[in-house]
């Protein structure tokens, strides 16, 4: 575990505070162990929703660039078709 040396404020109103306590309790932990914790599993999910969406975005569109791409099948793409179709036992 890594040693805890930097430092993190923010302001709170009531209402906000005493809703983290209380989750802090039903938890177990302190204030600032729950406030963490929870930041960074947000954090983690936040970037993890943002490299799906990359992810997705740039697959879109290397699957219309090779819908639009008009060259004919490279001779492996053939090769596993030609296999497709024998398994598939197709004409």
């Amino acid at each position: 575990m890594q040693a805890k040396t930097e430092r993190f404020e923010a302001r709170l109103n009531v209402e906000q505070k005493e809703l983290f306590v209380r989750a802090a309790a039903l938890q177990g932990v302190t204030l600032s162990d729950f406030i963490v914790n929870s930041a960074q599993v947000a954090a983690k999910q936040t970037m993890q929703e943002e490299q799906l969406m990359s992810l997705t975005l740039r697959d879109r569109l290397a699957f219309v660039e090779a819908l639009l791409d008009d060259s004919p099948p490279n001779p492996k793409l053939q090769k596993a078709a030609k296999n497709y179709k024998n398994k598939m036992n197709l004409p």
